[in-house]
């Protein structure tokens, strides 16, 4: 019998104007399922029986600044944040729940703007980027930038979206 490894949507609108939450839930199951299947398949990622959970929390800027002022001590919005259940690196095993991914509306449409993309495709790349992050993968070393940003490119791709970092220097 084949195991199919998936993960467990829980989304909470706390803040900030989001429109149709339904579509968003959709966006973000895609995402989820593509990242799932490209870390099973190609990374080799360890997934438990039981699918692990993953809460989606939609905010606004405000709210994003004061979290990022006192979990990261930079008061200031970003787009998005991860804070994982438990530490985790690439290749281990995910506990019953794995994290949360917070995005902030505000920033993500200005972004999404400033790169000519559709707000959409930005939401569906920082789920990706977000769900990384609470599987141990960052972006602080350059070589681990590069890894993070490979591995995001290739889910975004199969889910027929361009390349989010295009000709840029790894972040």
């Amino acid at each position: 019998m084949s195991f199919d490894p998936s993960v467990s949507l829980a989304i909470a609108v706390e803040a900030g104007e989001w429109g149709d939450v339904e579509a968003i839930e959709a966006l973000a199951q895609a995402a989820l399922a593509a990242a799932v299947r490209d870390l099973a398949d190609r990374e080799g990622q360890p997934f438990p029986e039981e699918p692990p959970e993953v809460s989606l929390v939609l905010a606004d800027d405000a709210m994003m600044a004061a979290i990022n002022s006192q979990w990261r001590n930079q008061p200031k919005p970003t787009n998005v944040l991860s804070f994982p259940a438990f530490p985790l690196v690439p290749g281990g095993q995910p506990g019953p729940m794995l994290g949360d991914i917070i995005l902030a509306r505000e920033t993500i449409e200005r972004e999404a703007a400033d790169l000519g993309k559709p707000v959409d495709e930005h939401i569906t790349h920082l789920i990706v980027h977000g769900f990384l992050h609470l599987f141990g993968y960052d972006h602080i070393e350059n070589s681990d930038a590069e890894k993070m940003e490979a591995i995001e490119t290739r889910i975004l791709t199969s889910l027929d979206l361009s390349d989010p970092y295009g000709d840029t220097e790894p972040v």
